[in-house]
């Protein structure tokens, strides 16, 4: 994996994010040609870059991907794109359902548009548990981001570059967690806020997320989502550990609120009533292709060095993954 990023120009849309800054942070040790990090917050942006010691293969570039003059520059010469860059949200996306397609659909086919003008090699899409079977704007976005990006593949033309996904559940300690929240509030006033007892959300690491991406960047062959093989937990019970395990002296209250609007009880993986094409296993990761049913498009056959066939497509929904054990250590 390490020599697929060596002498490579590498972008990063979203790159002062949790997960685009982790992505930064790492590929620097792979020895890239030249690292870039495009984002609209210039004092992210400078924190970023003091975080890193100002590395001489690294640029910055200030830019939102609405902007597709701006991607076009920022693209010139690059072979590998994580699209990292999105409204990530759920409450604000439902109040501002606009800001959303502008930034999630709109942006995302602006990235393809300058991906396959400058024949990059291969884009990696960064997407959300919420986009299988979609509630809420934030989640009906992203499955058409992962649509923009999938279809992709199949107009591309004489361009070479391939077009995959990454399917996430919640990052723990990334910015959009609830726990840096409920961190602020137990300092704050001595409570936490969860929205429903039996809510359960899957559970992934900031390593596990960046991990699975990189590793995706070089098992790509183009129109496949990538999902990590998380475990769920309620949400009351991560209430639970998160005080115990930052606050075992103090009395912290857990107090509910309700659901938010746009929230599911429960989150899925995939559907297993819309039938992919094949999915590919191992320990950690599942290969989901999707079947395009649409002027008989067909997803060439591959084959994945250490997956297996997976037979049998029985959902994979956060109220039937709980593992309280597993998530206890991610968090």
């Amino acid at each position: 994996m390490i020599k697929y990023f060596q002498n490579k120009i590498i972008l990063v849309t979203g790159g002062t994010g949790s997960i685009g800054s982790e992505l930064v942070k790492q590929l620097i040790t792979y020895k890239p040609k030249q690292l870039r990090i495009f984002s609209r917050d210039e004092s992210k942006q400078y924190y970023l870059m003091e975080q890193i010691d100002h590395p001489s293969n690294v640029r910055f570039f200030i830019g939102d991907v609405r902007d597709q003059e701006r991607l076009d520059l920022a693209f010139q010469n690059v072979d590998v794109v994580f699209h990292a860059a999105a409204m990530k949200h759920v409450p604000l996306c439902e109040y501002n359902p606009f800001e959303a397609v502008k930034t999630n659909i709109v942006g995302s086919q602006n990235v393809i548009n300058a991906a396959l003008k400058h024949n990059v090699d291969k884009v990696v899409a960064i997407s959300t548990d919420k986009a299988a079977n979609p509630s809420n704007v934030m989640g009906t976005s992203k499955l058409m981001m992962e649509k923009l990006i999938i279809n992709a593949n199949f107009y591309r033309g004489w361009a070479r570059t391939k077009f995959s996904c990454v399917r996430f559940g919640n990052v723990a300690w990334a910015r959009g967690s609830v726990l840096p929240l409920w961190k602020k509030q137990a300092e704050r006033g001595n409570s936490i806020k969860i929205t429903n007892h039996d809510m359960t959300r899957f559970f992934m690491s900031i390593p596990q997320a960046r991990d699975l991406v990189l590793k995706t960047a070089s098992l790509a062959y183009g129109g496949e989502i990538f999902i990590l093989k998380m475990s769920s937990i309620r949400i009351i019970d991560l209430a639970k550990i998160f005080v115990k395990k930052y606050y075992p002296d103090r009395k912290i209250r857990i107090v509910k609120t309700g659901n938010r609007p746009g929230e599911k009880m429960h989150e899925d993986l995939y559907v297993p009533n819309i039938t992919p094409k094949a999915i590919f296993e191992n320990d950690e990761i599942l290969i989901i292709i999707p079947e395009l049913e649409i002027y008989d498009l067909k997803q060439p056959e591959r084959e994945y060095k250490g997956f297996r066939k997976k037979l049998s497509y029985a959902d994979y929904c956060s109220d039937k993954s709980i593992n309280v054990s597993r998530v206890r250590n991610v968090i």
